[in-house]
């Protein structure tokens, strides 16, 4: 596990690389950052002391390379930057007022979409539609197709994920989840369905603000049991002794937890929903908007060991072969080299 450290914005570079464009990004998704930041290129993450949204800086239960290099935004205007890679709509104005230049037209920009549209879908309107001076990478085809951008330049960059090994056991027959903020996100998480698949089978919810989930749902605790944001290591050990993994996710991009799940080699079941589609071959697990075909293959992957163990290699086998970091890396290297020419 790294701590968060205050760094000199010029790292040395790793064994082999560390050249490419300067980067402008904030952490803002660790899992989805974890990732980027392998690609050798320096990275400058904005630090502030209370560590807030704007200014979180390195992760801290991520383990990430020097490259990733925390510097107080006072510093930034003194610095050379390649690119900016937004990932809310107003990192654009505090890069502008950090920096002294406006992304897109002092220095080069891309947009990030890592989330579904909200409000009229599918008729929704990106909040940077009609922006010829930036680009905006959709993590999913299924963003790109449903996000209104206008005449904005979108591409699509699929995840890739830090492999973390086959470290599948399944031996508790439980069922793993995991999802942040289930009581706030409710619906959107599936966190309403929870005390249906807890009948078929019992759950353990990961993830950051789960304590107090199974109170508020009515469940007892022997059949949803809360492990508040673990640290991803261990979160990745003790889900994989889960005999399998739950994806209640009615609306999102494309959760890395589902991948990061499959490549530890736990068979799948998951809403059917968004780009969930795309990612499970139906060799790796049960796809579907039907819940009691949701809840009877929880149930029998949970009460058959071998089914399981056999479904799991699969869906690793799939995850490996979508979303390995090497392709990761070279979407985003070919793209930060072509906007910061």
């Amino acid at each position: 596990m790294t701590t968060s450290r205050l760094e000199e914005p010029t790292p040395a570079a790793p064994p082999g690389g560390g050249g490419g464009p300067r980067v402008l990004m904030w952490h803002v998704h660790g899992s989805w950052t974890t990732s980027f930041v392998q690609g050798g290129h320096p990275c400058l993450l904005p630090v502030t002391p209370d560590r807030g949204p704007d200014g979180r800086g390195r992760a801290a239960t991520w383990d990430w390379p020097g490259t990733a290099v925390e510097i107080a935004p006072e510093r930034l205007r003194d610095e050379h930057v390649d690119v900016v890679v937004a990932q809310r709509p107003h990192e654009l104005e505090l890069a502008e007022r950090w920096l002294g230049r406006r992304p897109g037209r002092d220095v080069p920009a891309v947009y990030v979409e890592h989330n579904t549209p909200k409000g009229d879908v599918p008729g929704t309107r990106h909040p940077l539609a009609d922006r010829r001076d930036l680009r905006i990478v959709h993590v999913t085809h299924f963003n790109d197709l449903f996000w209104d951008c206008g005449s904005t330049p979108t591409t699509v960059i699929e995840h890739g994920v830090v492999d973390p090994g086959y470290r599948y056991t399944g031996d508790l027959a439980r069922a793993g989840v995991v999802v942040n903020e289930p009581l706030r996100r409710w619906r959107v998480t599936g966190t309403d369905l929870l005390p249906g698949f807890a009948e078929a089978a019992p759950l353990d919810l990961f993830g950051m603000g789960v304590a107090g989930t199974a109170a508020t749902l009515g469940v007892p605790p022997d059949r949803l049991a809360a492990h508040d944001d673990l640290p991803q290591e261990r979160m990745h050990t003790e889900l994989a002794r889960r005999r399998a993994y739950l994806h209640p996710i009615r609306w999102t991009s494309l959760g890395l937890s589902l991948i990061e799940a499959m490549l530890l080699g736990l068979p799948v079941v998951v809403l059917a929903t968004t780009e969930a589609v795309e990612a499970v071959p139906a060799d790796a697990g049960v796809v579907s908007t039907r819940l009691p075909v949701l809840r009877r293959a929880l149930r029998d992957l949970v009460a058959d060991p071998d089914r399981a163990r056999e479904t799991g290699a699969a869906a690793r086998a799939a995850a490996l072969h979508r979303y390995p970091l090497s392709r990761f890396l070279d979407d985003w290297n070919r793209l930060l080299q072509e906007v910061a020419r």
